[in-house]
């Protein structure tokens, strides 16, 4: 016990004396934080509160265009821009000067409602409630609704602005339908035969706390995306502070005592697990105090604090576990460092923090579930989103547990075998 408390205390002096080393520990993290949620959170607002300026061509002035563009103003997400000319906005959208360009074709309300009651009447003469009318059909081309975007556009945005604008294309279509039959079959326009209000209709249920809705928001998913990251980070330095040792000639002093490997690596343990908690600490009190005070939503803790540290522990140690293997293998500084921090972000690509692993290609959703930071993310989220218990976190907390002894021991065996040679 005296040996790893020699060990332990060995490790505290060489990191405080490293000013740098603990800046990119402590600040660089805190940085990172606030950086990445103040950009998420103001993309948020910017889909949700601010609107999007959009061009419109209106070539048909009816009463299909008239509704397409209520549409789009109503839906308090787009601001509709008129303009006359489409090659006008064309050119507007391909330079990035806007987003989005509509153009609505000619005559579209007109001949929309000559083949509706063209078809309408059709129908009822088959059931013989309108005289049969000897007149040759009357085609029509079918109408395209242009939509340009800006090059650069994200393929979400496209995706939903294709989904909204067929939507309400859809239900100009269907309330003509019902508009066409109501004229046939009464003489009373105020007479209403046909329900037009949407039969069905989609309500979003969320997750409840002691009857109190449980909102995720974007301070929610940055805090463990980010402190697990900033936790994995430690394996930067941690990984030189060894390879620095054993050019030193430490490690060789250190045989020469009765002092094993795993003394050594213990104190390392303690003193960088207690690095990751008090990072883990300062994110949860910038998620509380600073982000209010800024503008950004408050990170609710409540009744959550034994299971976060619990997750904190067990991802730190997961988190050492690889800078000590890194550390062992590797040869030369210039070896660990870019390797421990290209793996690192390797490790947070594949693990969710910057993209979701449902979005991902199958493959890589499979590659996900054999990293720390996947476990260790899951684990959180559990936690602040999901308001699992203990037993529900067990299983990656465990897996975290395992990789921290798996990466150990290798790193121990492999230098015994090293220095046996």
């Amino acid at each position: 016990m005296h040996k790893l408390l020699a060990s332990t205390y060995k490790e505290f002096i060489l990191l405080t004396r490293d000013i740098g080393g603990i800046a990119i520990l402590f600040i660089m993290p805190l940085v990172l934080i606030v950086t990445i949620t103040i950009i998420q959170d103001s993309t948020f607002k910017s889909v949700s509160e601010t609107k999007i300026p959009i061009l419109l061509v209106d070539n048909d002035k009816g009463s299909v265009s008239e509704t397409i563009a209520k549409g789009l103003e109503g839906s308090n997400v787009f601001e509709v821009v008129e303009i006359d000319i489409e090659e006008d906005a064309k050119n507007l959208v391909f330079k990035g000067k806007n987003q989005l360009a509509i153009i609505i074709p000619e005559n579209l309300s007109s001949d929309l409602e000559k083949k509706i009651n063209q078809n309408v009447e059709g129908i009822l003469s088959e059931f013989g409630l309108e005289e049969e009318k000897n007149q040759p059909k009357e085609t029509f081309t079918k109408k395209e609704v242009k939509l340009y975007f800006d090059p650069a556009t994200q393929f979400s945005f496209k995706n939903s602005v294709k989904n909204e604008v067929d939507k309400m294309i859809s239900k100009i279509e269907t309330q003509s339908i019902y508009n066409a039959f109501q004229k046939q079959l009464t003489d009373d326009p105020t007479e209403a035969i046909f329900e037009t209000e949407n039969f069905i209709s989609f309500k979003e249920i969320l997750p409840k706390n002691k009857d109190e809705n449980i909102i995720p928001n974007s301070v929610q998913h940055n805090v463990p995306a980010w402190t697990l990251f900033a936790i994995f980070f430690i394996i930067v330095p941690l990984s030189i502070n060894i390879v620095k040792e054993k050019n030193q000639g430490t490690f060789v002093r250190l045989r020469t005592n009765p002092v094993s490997y795993l003394t050594v690596l213990g104190g390392k343990t303690v003193i960088y697990l207690a690095v990751c908690l008090i990072q883990f600490m300062l994110m949860l009190l910038v998620g509380i105090y600073l982000f209010p005070a800024i503008g950004l939503p408050t990170l609710n803790v409540s009744n959550k604090l034994p299971l976060l540290f619990i997750v904190a522990i067990f991802a730190g140690l997961a988190a050492i576990g690889l800078g000590l293997l890194l550390g062992t293998i590797a040869k030369t500084q210039e070896q660990s460092a870019p390797f421990g921090a290209t793996f690192v972000v390797i490790l947070a690509a594949m693990g969710g923090v910057w993209v979701p692993v449902f979005v991902m290609p199958e493959f890589m959703q499979t590659l996900s579930k054999i990293s720390p930071m996947n476990w260790g993310l899951n684990a959180f989220y559990d936690v602040f989103l999901r308001n699992s218990s203990l037993l529900e976190i067990v299983p990656e907390i465990t897996l975290l547990f395992l990789f921290f002894i798996t990466t150990t021991i290798i790193a121990i065996i492999y230098n015994e075998k090293k220095s046996a040679v």
